[in-house]
């Protein structure tokens, strides 16, 4: 499967962006897919994830009650509100699948998008 994430920019601090992950497959639904970010400087970290029928979802301890992911089956895309930014949010996220159930850590995804910058200004 091929991952091609979007809608990363500028936005100020407290604002508010939504990121879209398409997916390029026809069995969409055997994938659990999964958000991680770096931020600059620093390794790449877990965000969130969600198993294939939307309803298992787990969230970094950073971003939980923020951000929010979520996934639409019919048209392979997976999304990721993020409310409430903070500076600290700044980073290239990615966005990662994989067959099975969800996993917390980036050894467990196969799949991997090209990552989207996503800056939150002070």
């Amino acid at each position: 499967v091929q991952l091609q994430a979007s809608g990363g920019g500028l936005v100020q601090d407290g604002g508010s962006l939504k990121l879209s992950c398409a997916a390029s497959t026809t069995s969409f639904t055997k994938y659990a897919l999964a958000w991680f970010r770096q931020p600059p400087g620093k390794e790449r970290e877990f965000v969130a994830t969600s198993n294939w029928r939307n309803l298992s979802k787990l969230y970094g301890v950073s971003v939980k009650g923020r951000f929010t992911i979520s996934r639409d089956n019919a048209r392979n895309t997976m999304y990721l509100q993020m409310n409430s930014l903070k500076p600290e949010d700044t980073a290239v996220y990615y966005c990662a699948a994989r067959e099975g159930g969800p996993k917390l850590y980036e050894s467990g995804y196969n799949y991997w998008g090209q990552g989207t910058q996503v800056t939150v200004s002070s």
